[in-house]
């Protein structure tokens, strides 16, 4: 309801009332459902979106007449609220931005953003991130989320979905990705419209019928792509959750060929999938399933010697802390840990999966806390693990980010929205680009990252880059040493020699705080960086000059 000059008006489904004593009498209709109305100027404006998605906003005068009709495709995809400016509309569009008109023009405002938070899996991949928007609930069901996938790449965003980009119009809840390693095109699972292709801004290409993924059981109409990786051939993996043959290849020759487990598995739920160093494939089955490991064997078109074992809960069954897996990663010793509602479990034997003994089953890490060890998160959901270069473990949980040590015995860092720029506790994804050690975080309320002190390490430390540097007055923060080799000692000292710091790389990367040993800050002048690497045969230097006030 609002009041326009001492007018009550009020909106019922497509109509709008104005109150004339104890009566109510039609003011406004035109058969387009009606999404918002808002008075200025002693304008009346009404947002309109019919189902097929056309849109408009209107501007009446007190008196009921017309006083503008805007309509631009694009620019008014859907009106959330619009009002009256010095007789000038801006309009707030939930797709279009903030566009302002005048009488012959018009001007947009669109935030440089993702369309929305992320639910989705999100990865790095050669400095670009990418994340899906979609989800599923506990019951992995569709939610029917229509802001598809996001794309960051040199401090601009790229949003792919049906609002932008019309082909899209029929897939929703895209919920995993896959960039092609041989061309950076991006492969995307919707659950529920099948596979996608983004082979350029405007070109894709859609997988359902047209492909051996099929529809899930019971609901024939819905194609529901959980999981994609590539692995070491550049075969793209793909899980298809529900269908009677629920794992597909395809391969780079652009033929499919399709497995089932010879297990029975509930729902036949199968979804993310990770690649180890063996080219074997684990894949994640939720509904309490596990977990699967697969090996194609020589050749994948021989069905022959293909191997299969799943891993639940309990000794003799894989030892996993619970069957209800959420999250894997395979870590830098080709380790798999596995992220479950019960605490983490680490396979430490991917090569002996499937020996005649059956022997390999998941170890749970036992973590120091203060008098008391426990088990790894034992009782906390882990919905993501992501490795760093360190090969440190950051964890995701609906209480916060955990930093956990190479072997998961030690809590590094616990990080929450009260003790840091969390967005929120409620963290739902986690990818590192460890070209720089920054690391991403999917939250309940938005997408934020953290600089964080590890990246992957390189094969000589040639290309050494300090930053800032110079370093400038007043500087508080940290300096990196980045473009080491993997795990280089480092000391730097004055120009004759004197030793002021030195320590050890995480990963590709070191941090100074411009402090010597003593926790004293260094003066102002020329410091020499010295590296060697783990075998004391690799050198390299650099210097970093300090300005004082």
């Amino acid at each position: 309801m609002v009041n326009l000059q001492n007018k009550i008006i009020a909106l019922q489904n497509d109509s709008l009332f104005v109150q004339n004593g104890n009566l109510w009498n039609l003011f406004f209709t035109n058969g387009w459902p009606i999404i918002s109305i808002n008075t200025s100027e002693n304008k009346l404006t009404i947002c309109q979106r019919t189902i097929s998605g056309s849109s408009r906003v209107i501007v009446l005068n007190a008196d009921g007449s017309m006083y503008k009709n805007a309509e631009q495709p694009g620019i008014i995809s859907f009106p959330k609220n619009a009002i009256v400016k010095n007789g000038e509309l801006w309009v707030a569009d939930l797709f279009g931005g903030l566009s302002h008109f005048t009488n012959n023009a018009f001007e947009q405002n669109k935030l440089n953003s993702p369309q929305d938070i992320a639910t989705g899996e999100i990865l790095v991949y050669n400095n670009k991130f990418y994340a899906a928007a979609g989800s599923v609930n506990e019951a992995w069901n569709y939610q029917y989320n229509r802001n598809g996938i996001y794309k960051f790449e040199e401090s601009n965003w790229t949003n792919y979905n049906g609002f932008s980009n019309s082909p899209l119009d029929s897939l929703l809840d895209f919920i995993t990705l896959a960039i092609d390693p041989k061309d950076e095109t991006i492969w995307a699972g919707s659950y529920g419209g099948g596979l996608l292709h983004i082979k350029q801004a405007n070109s894709f290409q859609i997988y359902k019928q047209n492909s051996p993924i099929g529809p899930a059981i019971g609901d024939p109409t819905s194609y529901r792509v959980s999981g994609l990786a590539f692995d070491q051939n550049n075969n793209l993996w793909v899980s298809n959750y529900g269908a009677s043959q629920y794992l597909h290849v395809l391969k780079p020759d652009n033929n499919w060929r399709s497995f089932t487990a010879p297990f029975f598995l509930n729902e036949n739920a199968i979804a993310q999938i990770i690649v180890d160093d063996l080219d074997q494939k684990w894949i994640v089955a939720p509904k309490g399933n596990g977990l699967i490991v697969f090996n194609h064997g020589v050749s994948i078109d021989n069905i022959n010697d293909d191997r299969w074992r799943l891993f639940k809960v309990g000794t003799g069954n894989g030892n996993l802390p619970s069957s209800d897996v959420l999250s894997i990663a395979k870590d830098k010793n080709g380790f798999i840990w596995i992220g479950t509602t019960d605490g983490i479990g680490v396979i430490q034997c991917p090569q002996e999966v499937f020996t005649s003994s059956g022997g390999c089953e998941a170890i749970l890490p036992i973590v120091k806390g203060g008098n008391f060890n426990n088990f790894l998160f034992k009782g906390e959901e882990v919905r993501s693990i992501a490795i760093d270069g360190a090969n440190r473990k950051w964890t995701a949980t609906k209480n916060g980010v955990w930093l956990v040590s190479a072997d998961g015995d030690n809590i590094i860092e616990h990080f929450t929205e009260d003790n840091s720029h969390l967005l929120s506790n409620d963290v739902k994804q986690i990818a590192i680009n460890n070209e720089n050690g920054e690391v991403f975080f999917a939250t309940a309320k938005g997408i934020c990252s953290f600089r964080g002190s590890s990246t992957g390490g390189s094969e000589t430390s040639e290309n050494l880059l300090i930053y800032p540097n110079p370093v400038p007055p007043g500087f508080a923060g940290t300096i990196a040493i980045k473009g080491l080799s993997a795990n280089s000692f480092i000391k730097i000292t004055e120009l004759n020699g004197r030793l002021v710091f030195q320590t050890r790389a995480q990963g590709g990367q070191a941090i100074w705080n411009g402090k010597d040993y003593t926790g004293k800050t260094i003066a102002s002048g020329v410091y020499l960086v010295f590296v060697t690497d783990e075998q004391k045969q690799e050198k390299s230097a650099g210097k970093i000059v300090f300005i004082s006030k």
